[in-house]
Protein backbone atom coordinates (compact mmCIF):
# COMPACT_ATOMS: atom_id res chain seq x y z
CA UNK A 1 0.00 0.00 0.00
CA UNK A 2 1.80 3.12 -1.08
CA UNK A 3 1.89 6.31 1.54
CA UNK A 4 -0.93 7.89 -0.25
CA UNK A 5 -3.10 4.52 0.47
CA UNK A 6 -2.25 4.46 3.46
CA UNK A 7 -3.42 8.13 4.34
CA UNK A 8 -7.17 7.91 2.37
CA UNK A 9 -7.06 4.27 4.46
CA UNK A 10 -6.88 6.51 7.44
CA UNK A 11 -9.14 9.22 6.73
CA UNK A 12 -11.84 6.80 5.73
CA UNK A 13 -11.04 4.49 9.44
CA UNK A 14 -11.61 8.17 11.07
CA UNK A 15 -14.69 9.21 9.17
CA UNK A 16 -16.59 5.68 8.82
CA UNK A 17 -18.46 4.20 6.08
CA UNK A 18 -20.54 7.04 5.50
CA UNK A 19 -17.36 8.76 4.02
CA UNK A 20 -17.14 5.60 1.18
CA UNK A 21 -18.82 8.08 -1.46
CA UNK A 22 -15.97 10.75 -1.41
CA UNK A 23 -13.44 8.18 -1.82
CA UNK A 24 -14.54 6.05 -4.62
CA UNK A 25 -12.28 2.91 -5.25
CA UNK A 26 -8.98 4.67 -4.15
CA UNK A 27 -10.40 4.19 -0.37
CA UNK A 28 -11.51 0.87 -0.48
CA UNK A 29 -9.78 -0.68 2.85
CA UNK A 30 -7.69 -3.99 2.67
CA UNK A 31 -8.69 -6.91 5.11
CA UNK A 32 -7.14 -5.38 8.51
CA UNK A 33 -8.24 -1.92 8.21
CA UNK A 34 -11.65 -3.54 7.33
CA UNK A 35 -11.31 -5.56 10.37
CA UNK A 36 -10.21 -2.16 12.35
CA UNK A 37 -13.37 -0.37 10.95
CA UNK A 38 -15.28 -3.22 12.17
CA UNK A 39 -13.80 -2.82 15.62
CA UNK A 40 -14.31 1.18 16.04
CA UNK A 41 -17.61 0.46 14.56
CA UNK A 42 -18.35 -2.04 17.38
CA UNK A 43 -17.73 0.58 20.04
CA UNK A 44 -18.32 4.20 18.46
CA UNK A 45 -21.27 3.49 16.48
CA UNK A 46 -23.03 3.23 19.81
CA UNK A 47 -23.24 6.67 20.26
CA UNK A 48 -26.20 8.71 20.76
CA UNK A 49 -24.42 11.55 18.65
CA UNK A 50 -24.43 10.35 15.63
CA UNK A 51 -28.19 9.58 14.98
CA UNK A 52 -28.60 14.04 16.39
CA UNK A 53 -25.96 14.62 13.64
CA UNK A 54 -27.44 12.44 10.86
CA UNK A 55 -24.66 10.64 10.62
CA UNK A 56 -25.10 6.83 9.47
CA UNK A 57 -23.32 3.80 11.16
CA UNK A 58 -20.95 2.26 10.01
CA UNK A 59 -20.85 -1.39 8.38
CA UNK A 60 -17.42 -2.79 8.93
CA UNK A 61 -15.28 -5.37 7.21
CA UNK A 62 -16.83 -8.38 8.69
CA UNK A 63 -19.72 -9.04 6.96
CA UNK A 64 -22.94 -10.30 9.03
CA UNK A 65 -20.71 -11.77 12.19
CA UNK A 66 -21.61 -9.78 14.97
CA UNK A 67 -18.30 -8.96 17.87
CA UNK A 68 -18.50 -10.23 21.30
CA UNK A 69 -16.50 -8.40 24.32
CA UNK A 70 -14.20 -11.17 24.05
CA UNK A 71 -13.94 -11.12 20.30
CA UNK A 72 -14.08 -7.60 20.19
CA UNK A 73 -11.16 -7.40 22.85
CA UNK A 74 -8.85 -9.79 20.34
CA UNK A 75 -9.01 -7.94 17.40
CA UNK A 76 -8.14 -4.36 18.90
CA UNK A 77 -4.97 -6.17 20.70
CA UNK A 78 -4.24 -7.70 16.98
CA UNK A 79 -4.85 -4.73 15.29
CA UNK A 80 -3.64 -1.31 17.48
CA UNK A 81 -0.74 -0.18 18.97
CA UNK A 82 -0.89 -0.26 22.95
CA UNK A 83 -2.06 3.36 23.52
CA UNK A 84 -5.19 2.50 21.12
CA UNK A 85 -6.09 -0.24 23.16
CA UNK A 86 -6.03 1.95 26.26
CA UNK A 87 -7.86 4.21 24.78
CA UNK A 88 -10.25 1.72 23.16
CA UNK A 89 -10.96 0.08 26.42
CA UNK A 90 -11.36 3.13 28.79
CA UNK A 91 -14.22 4.04 26.28
CA UNK A 92 -15.73 1.12 26.68
CA UNK A 93 -15.92 0.80 30.23
CA UNK A 94 -15.96 4.30 31.22
CA UNK A 95 -17.90 6.30 28.21
CA UNK A 96 -20.44 3.29 27.34
CA UNK A 97 -20.09 1.46 30.07
CA UNK A 98 -19.85 -1.90 28.77
CA UNK A 99 -19.60 -3.94 32.46
CA UNK A 100 -18.71 -7.06 30.30
CA UNK A 101 -15.19 -5.62 30.14
CA UNK A 102 -14.86 -6.19 33.50
CA UNK A 103 -17.59 -8.81 34.25
CA UNK A 104 -17.23 -11.45 31.68
CA UNK A 105 -14.58 -13.99 33.15
CA UNK A 106 -13.11 -14.37 29.27
CA UNK A 107 -11.99 -10.81 29.29
CA UNK A 108 -10.69 -10.62 32.96
CA UNK A 109 -8.52 -13.28 32.17
CA UNK A 110 -7.39 -12.04 28.94
CA UNK A 111 -7.06 -8.23 29.47
CA UNK A 112 -3.85 -6.15 30.27
CA UNK A 113 -3.94 -4.51 33.87
CA UNK A 114 -4.16 -0.87 33.66
CA UNK A 115 -5.64 1.64 35.90
CA UNK A 116 -8.26 1.92 34.15
CA UNK A 117 -9.90 -1.38 34.49
CA UNK A 118 -9.14 -1.09 37.89
CA UNK A 119 -11.67 1.78 38.43
CA UNK A 120 -14.43 -0.04 36.43
CA UNK A 121 -13.53 -3.20 38.60
CA UNK A 122 -14.22 -1.51 41.98
CA UNK A 123 -17.24 0.40 40.04
CA UNK A 124 -19.16 -3.12 39.22
CA UNK A 125 -17.92 -6.05 41.86
CA UNK A 126 -21.17 -5.81 43.30
CA UNK A 127 -22.30 -7.31 39.39
CA UNK A 128 -19.76 -10.27 40.20
CA UNK A 129 -20.04 -13.42 40.94
CA UNK A 130 -17.00 -15.10 43.24
CA UNK A 131 -15.53 -16.59 40.06
CA UNK A 132 -15.16 -13.14 38.51
CA UNK A 133 -14.73 -11.75 41.85
CA UNK A 134 -11.74 -13.80 42.03
CA UNK A 135 -10.26 -12.96 38.86
CA UNK A 136 -11.00 -9.01 38.79
CA UNK A 137 -9.15 -9.08 42.58
CA UNK A 138 -6.33 -10.64 40.55
CA UNK A 139 -6.39 -7.87 38.43
CA UNK A 140 -6.71 -4.80 40.86
CA UNK A 141 -3.82 -6.42 43.02
CA UNK A 142 -1.40 -6.68 39.50
CA UNK A 143 -2.22 -2.93 39.07
CA UNK A 144 -1.29 -2.17 42.55
CA UNK A 145 1.62 -3.56 42.23
CA UNK A 146 2.48 -1.21 39.25
CA UNK A 147 1.38 1.50 41.57
CA UNK A 148 3.58 0.79 44.33
CA UNK A 149 6.59 0.09 42.49
CA UNK A 150 6.44 3.14 40.84
CA UNK A 151 6.07 5.39 43.68
CA UNK A 152 8.17 3.68 46.18
CA UNK A 153 10.55 5.32 44.30
CA UNK A 154 9.53 8.53 45.22
CA UNK A 155 9.25 7.47 48.57
CA UNK A 156 12.17 6.12 49.62
CA UNK A 157 14.31 9.26 47.86
CA UNK A 158 11.85 11.89 49.33
CA UNK A 159 11.94 10.62 52.75
CA UNK A 160 15.55 9.63 53.51
CA UNK A 161 16.99 12.77 52.55
CA UNK A 162 20.39 13.85 50.90
CA UNK A 163 23.45 12.04 51.53
CA UNK A 164 26.04 13.84 54.39
CA UNK A 165 29.41 13.60 53.24
CA UNK A 166 31.99 14.07 55.85
CA UNK A 167 35.66 11.94 56.05
CA UNK A 168 36.05 8.55 56.74
CA UNK A 169 38.56 5.81 57.74
CA UNK A 170 36.93 3.28 56.38
CA UNK A 171 37.61 2.38 52.83
CA UNK A 172 34.77 0.89 51.33
CA UNK A 173 34.26 1.63 47.12
CA UNK A 174 31.27 2.79 46.78
CA UNK A 175 32.16 5.49 49.26
CA UNK A 176 35.40 6.57 47.50
CA UNK A 177 35.78 10.66 46.93
CA UNK A 178 36.90 10.76 43.35
CA UNK A 179 36.97 14.30 43.35
CA UNK A 180 38.20 15.64 46.46
CA UNK A 181 40.80 12.51 45.72
CA UNK A 182 42.17 14.13 42.67
CA UNK A 183 42.09 17.51 43.84
CA UNK A 184 44.19 16.64 47.17
CA UNK A 185 46.77 15.12 45.05
CA UNK A 186 47.24 17.63 42.76
CA UNK A 187 50.49 18.39 43.09
CA UNK A 188 51.79 15.57 42.81
CA UNK A 189 51.19 15.56 38.99
CA UNK A 190 53.72 13.81 36.85
CA UNK A 191 54.43 16.41 33.77
CA UNK A 192 56.70 13.53 32.27
CA UNK A 193 54.56 10.33 32.78
CA UNK A 194 51.60 12.38 32.43
CA UNK A 195 50.46 10.35 35.71
CA UNK A 196 48.83 11.68 39.18
CA UNK A 197 49.92 9.79 41.88
CA UNK A 198 47.82 9.51 44.74
CA UNK A 199 49.40 9.08 47.64
CA UNK A 200 45.84 8.82 50.23
CA UNK A 201 42.58 8.27 49.00
CA UNK A 202 40.09 9.88 50.60
CA UNK A 203 36.82 8.31 51.50
CA UNK A 204 33.66 9.56 52.52
CA UNK A 205 30.60 8.66 55.20
CA UNK A 206 27.08 8.22 54.92
CA UNK A 207 24.35 8.86 57.37
CA UNK A 208 20.70 9.26 56.29
CA UNK A 209 18.40 11.88 58.02
CA UNK A 210 15.85 9.97 59.74
CA UNK A 211 11.92 11.35 60.64
CA UNK A 212 11.62 11.54 64.39
CA UNK A 213 7.91 10.06 65.58
CA UNK A 214 5.21 11.36 63.21
CA UNK A 215 1.77 10.41 62.74
CA UNK A 216 0.53 10.23 59.38
CA UNK A 217 -3.18 9.94 58.89
CA UNK A 218 -5.05 9.69 55.77
CA UNK A 219 -8.85 9.89 55.65
CA UNK A 220 -10.16 9.38 52.23
CA UNK A 221 -13.48 10.24 51.17
CA UNK A 222 -15.11 7.17 48.90
CA UNK A 223 -17.87 9.00 47.03
CA UNK A 224 -18.01 7.69 43.29
CA UNK A 225 -16.23 11.25 42.31
CA UNK A 226 -12.96 10.44 44.41
CA UNK A 227 -12.18 7.28 43.16
CA UNK A 228 -9.13 7.83 41.52
CA UNK A 229 -7.76 9.45 44.79
CA UNK A 230 -9.23 6.96 46.60
CA UNK A 231 -6.82 4.44 44.34
CA UNK A 232 -3.90 6.64 44.75
CA UNK A 233 -4.26 7.11 48.93
CA UNK A 234 -4.17 3.51 49.71
CA UNK A 235 -0.82 2.75 47.53
CA UNK A 236 0.68 5.74 49.41
CA UNK A 237 -0.19 4.57 52.58
CA UNK A 238 1.13 1.34 51.90
CA UNK A 239 4.32 3.17 50.67
CA UNK A 240 4.56 5.33 53.75
CA UNK A 241 4.02 2.30 56.42
CA UNK A 242 6.78 0.78 58.52
CA UNK A 243 9.38 4.10 57.52
CA UNK A 244 11.36 4.15 60.80
CA UNK A 245 9.80 7.33 62.92
CA UNK A 246 6.56 7.28 60.79
CA UNK A 247 3.53 5.72 62.26
CA UNK A 248 0.57 5.34 59.41
CA UNK A 249 -3.42 5.52 59.42
CA UNK A 250 -6.11 4.70 57.00
CA UNK A 251 -9.31 5.73 57.02
CA UNK A 252 -12.24 5.51 54.92
CA UNK A 253 -15.49 7.40 55.24
CA UNK A 254 -18.95 8.58 54.11
CA UNK A 255 -21.78 9.05 56.35
CA UNK A 256 -19.38 6.46 58.31
CA UNK A 257 -15.61 5.93 59.37
CA UNK A 258 -13.58 2.87 58.34
CA UNK A 259 -10.40 2.41 60.10
CA UNK A 260 -8.43 0.66 57.55
CA UNK A 261 -5.51 1.01 59.52
CA UNK A 262 -5.14 -2.51 59.71
CA UNK A 263 -5.24 -3.92 56.35
CA UNK A 264 -2.86 -0.70 55.11
CA UNK A 265 0.02 -3.27 53.79
CA UNK A 266 -2.27 -4.81 51.14
CA UNK A 267 -4.02 -1.87 49.05
CA UNK A 268 -5.48 -4.47 46.97
CA UNK A 269 -7.78 -5.79 49.53
CA UNK A 270 -8.29 -2.05 51.13
CA UNK A 271 -9.94 -1.32 47.28
CA UNK A 272 -12.23 -4.21 47.50
CA UNK A 273 -13.67 -2.98 50.79
CA UNK A 274 -14.48 -0.12 49.65
CA UNK A 275 -18.29 1.30 49.25
CA UNK A 276 -18.30 3.70 46.06
CA UNK A 277 -21.34 6.47 46.49
CA UNK A 278 -23.60 7.35 49.38
CA UNK A 279 -23.72 10.47 51.29
CA UNK A 280 -20.88 12.48 53.23
CA UNK A 281 -19.66 13.58 56.66
CA UNK A 282 -16.47 14.77 56.30
CA UNK A 283 -16.68 16.55 59.24
CA UNK A 284 -17.55 13.45 61.69
CA UNK A 285 -14.16 11.68 59.48
CA UNK A 286 -12.18 14.98 60.95
CA UNK A 287 -13.21 13.93 64.03
CA UNK A 288 -12.21 10.43 63.79
CA UNK A 289 -8.63 11.88 62.91
CA UNK A 290 -8.59 14.02 65.50
CA UNK A 291 -9.13 11.21 68.46
CA UNK A 292 -6.26 9.33 66.36
CA UNK A 293 -3.69 12.27 67.12
CA UNK A 294 -1.12 11.44 69.91
CA UNK A 295 1.22 14.58 69.64
CA UNK A 296 -0.55 17.62 67.34
CA UNK A 297 2.63 19.24 66.66
CA UNK A 298 4.39 15.99 64.79
CA UNK A 299 1.20 15.15 62.98
CA UNK A 300 -0.27 15.71 59.26
CA UNK A 301 -4.06 14.81 58.63
CA UNK A 302 -4.25 14.25 55.04
CA UNK A 303 -8.46 15.19 54.04
CA UNK A 304 -9.05 13.65 50.46
CA UNK A 305 -12.65 14.51 49.33
CA UNK A 306 -14.10 16.90 47.54
CA UNK A 307 -15.32 19.12 50.16
CA UNK A 308 -19.41 18.51 48.98
CA UNK A 309 -20.27 18.16 52.87
CA UNK A 310 -23.75 15.96 53.35
CA UNK A 311 -23.78 17.63 56.78
CA UNK A 312 -23.19 20.45 59.08
CA UNK A 313 -20.20 22.70 57.16
CA UNK A 314 -20.20 24.77 59.95
CA UNK A 315 -19.31 21.66 62.11
CA UNK A 316 -16.55 20.60 59.50
CA UNK A 317 -15.10 24.29 59.98
CA UNK A 318 -15.38 23.95 63.57
CA UNK A 319 -12.98 20.59 63.86
CA UNK A 320 -10.65 21.88 60.82
CA UNK A 321 -9.84 24.80 63.12
CA UNK A 322 -9.37 22.85 66.34
CA UNK A 323 -6.82 20.52 64.47
CA UNK A 324 -5.21 23.48 63.65
CA UNK A 325 -5.44 25.63 66.36
CA UNK A 326 -3.67 22.47 68.22
CA UNK A 327 -0.79 22.41 66.09
CA UNK A 328 -1.69 19.91 63.97
CA UNK A 329 -0.94 20.26 60.29
CA UNK A 330 -4.34 19.66 58.42
CA UNK A 331 -4.11 19.01 54.37
CA UNK A 332 -6.75 19.08 52.22
CA UNK A 333 -6.24 17.29 49.02
CA UNK A 334 -9.38 17.92 46.46
CA UNK A 335 -7.74 15.65 43.86
CA UNK A 336 -4.87 12.62 44.87
CA UNK A 337 -3.95 11.00 41.30
CA UNK A 338 -1.54 11.30 38.58
CA UNK A 339 -3.25 13.97 36.68
CA UNK A 340 -4.55 16.10 39.96
CA UNK A 341 -7.24 17.71 38.02
CA UNK A 342 -9.95 18.50 40.99
CA UNK A 343 -13.39 18.98 40.95
CA UNK A 344 -14.64 20.52 44.24
CA UNK A 345 -16.65 22.84 46.44
CA UNK A 346 -14.62 25.81 47.04
CA UNK A 347 -16.23 27.79 49.00
CA UNK A 348 -16.09 25.02 51.77
CA UNK A 349 -12.19 24.57 50.60
CA UNK A 350 -11.43 28.85 50.97
CA UNK A 351 -13.47 28.36 54.60
CA UNK A 352 -10.93 25.45 55.44
CA UNK A 353 -7.77 27.52 54.35
CA UNK A 354 -9.10 30.34 55.99
CA UNK A 355 -8.85 28.61 59.62
CA UNK A 356 -5.61 27.48 59.07
CA UNK A 357 -5.70 24.10 56.93
CA UNK A 358 -3.80 23.69 53.17
CA UNK A 359 -5.89 22.79 50.19
CA UNK A 360 -4.82 21.83 46.89
CA UNK A 361 -4.38 18.66 44.65
CA UNK A 362 -1.41 16.58 44.34
CA UNK A 363 -0.10 13.63 42.90
CA UNK A 364 1.21 10.99 45.44
CA UNK A 365 4.69 11.62 44.72
CA UNK A 366 4.05 15.80 45.24
CA UNK A 367 2.44 15.04 48.42
CA UNK A 368 5.03 12.49 49.37
CA UNK A 369 7.46 15.55 49.26
CA UNK A 370 5.08 17.78 51.58
CA UNK A 371 5.24 14.75 53.79
CA UNK A 372 9.00 14.73 53.83
CA UNK A 373 9.64 18.54 53.91
CA UNK A 374 7.28 18.96 56.76
CA UNK A 375 8.92 15.65 58.97
CA UNK A 376 12.38 16.55 58.26
CA UNK A 377 12.19 20.63 58.57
Amino acid sequence: MSTNDEALARWRLMLGSSACGGFGAEGKLDADAAAADAALGWLYDRDAALKDRDVRQRTGGLGDSQLTVPAWLDEIHRLFPKETVERLERDAVEKYEIHDVVTNPDVLARVEPNETLLKAVLRTKHLMNPEVLALARDLVAKVVRKLIEKLARTVRTSMSGARQRRRSTFKLARNFDAKLTVRSNLGRWDRTKKQLAIEKPIFFSRSRRSCDNWQIILLVDESASMLGSVIHAAVTAACLWGLPGVKTHLCIFDTEVVDLTAQVTDPALVLMKVQLGGGTDIGKAVAYGAGLVESPRRSIVVLVTDFFEGASTELLVQRVKALCDSGAIVLGLAALDEQANPAYDRDTAQRLVQVGAHVGAMTPGELVGFIAEKVRA
